[in-house]
């Protein structure tokens, strides 16, 4: 079990965020995949939730009562390493881009990170990416590196980005 299903289920207008499970790894896959992220795929997210440092989140469209037929928007994956959270990945479905759900989906990952010891946050992100580098910033997160041509398809550089993690209010 992930330490992300000791999270409590999070609710906004449209969107809930809850704990991935593996009935949500298809869609996890083609939202990766619209994303520019470095792909992953179903059976490493699979491998992933089994792992105890595992913190995995979706966010899935509210407005349906039922909750099966409710539309995935968004997820994110970390893990975590003794008192750091690296932030693997953050995908947002492109036509629910820019309606808040990639960041409530960083701040859940961030406080479920703090709350099981982590102190430092670090991720990667695309050079060319400033959308991504400008949510990262609001949450505190500075750059502290380069990676040259760590990306592929296409090539880009990694900015490493840091943020100290504390408790939200």
């Amino acid at each position: 079990m992930s330490r992300a299903q000791t999270c409590d289920e999070r609710a906004f207008d449209e969107y809930v965020i809850h704990s991935m499970t593996e009935h949500d790894l298809l869609e996890v896959v083609e939202i990766e995949e619209t994303c520019g992220l470095s792909l992953w795929g179903w059976e490493a997210y699979r491998s992933e939730l089994d792992r105890p440092e595992a913190i995995m989140l979706v966010a899935r469209n509210a407005s349906h009562e039922d909750y099966f037929r409710r539309t995935l928007c968004g997820f994110v994956a970390a893990r975590l390493s003794t008192d750091e959270m690296h932030v693997n990945n953050i995908g947002v479905r492109e036509d629910a881009r820019r309606s808040g759900i990639g960041s409530a989906l960083l701040a859940a990952a961030l406080d479920a990170g703090f709350h099981a010891g982590a102190r430092m946050a670090v991720l990667e992100v695309r050079a060319a990416n400033t959308v991504a580098q400008a949510l990262y910033r609001r949450f505190g997160f500075a750059v502290k590196g380069r990676r040259k041509s760590y990306y592929r398809n296409p090539t880009d550089d990694a900015l490493v980005m840091t943020a100290v993690l504390q408790a939200r209010g």
